[in-house]
């Protein structure tokens, strides 16, 4: 699970987490689409706070994995769960897990289904 398939090359992935994040930090969870998922390390148990577009319908959250396998993705899942500011609301996920691709995941809208067609999508329930 390692080695998931990627949309970005690796020297976009230092680029968005040195520039980019800092920039839509302010932003998430206030601007609709963009979260702010709450983490815990799970070497250093460290709490982190990283920006993604996330996707919530009823009890379900999804984010498309276009950078692949994550270390805020690793951590949710090492720790079975974690918390996410969505645009109004703060809610603790559960159950996390990986979908090898998009097209059956209910929370995704369609577009968003259809670019992840063949990118692994994290998922959890709200509890």
């Amino acid at each position: 699970m390692s080695e998931l398939p990627k949309m970005f090359p690796e020297w976009m992935d230092r680029l968005q987490i040195k520039y980019f994040n800092p920039v839509i930090r302010p932003l998430a969870g206030r601007v609709p689409g963009i979260a702010l998922i709450k983490h815990t390390g799970r070497k250093s148990g460290r709490r982190f706070e990283t920006p993604v577009t996330a996707y919530r319908k009823d009890n379900e959250v999804a984010i498309v994995l276009g950078h692949g396998m994550t270390d805020w993705a690793r951590n949710a899942i090492a720790a079975g769960g974690a918390d996410i500011k969505l645009f109004r609301d703060e809610v603790h996920i559960v159950n996390p897990r990986i979908v090898p691709n998009g097209r059956e995941v209910t929370a995704l809208p369609s577009v968003a289904r259809r670019q992840a067609r063949n990118i692994a999508v994290f998922v959890a329930d709200v509890s």
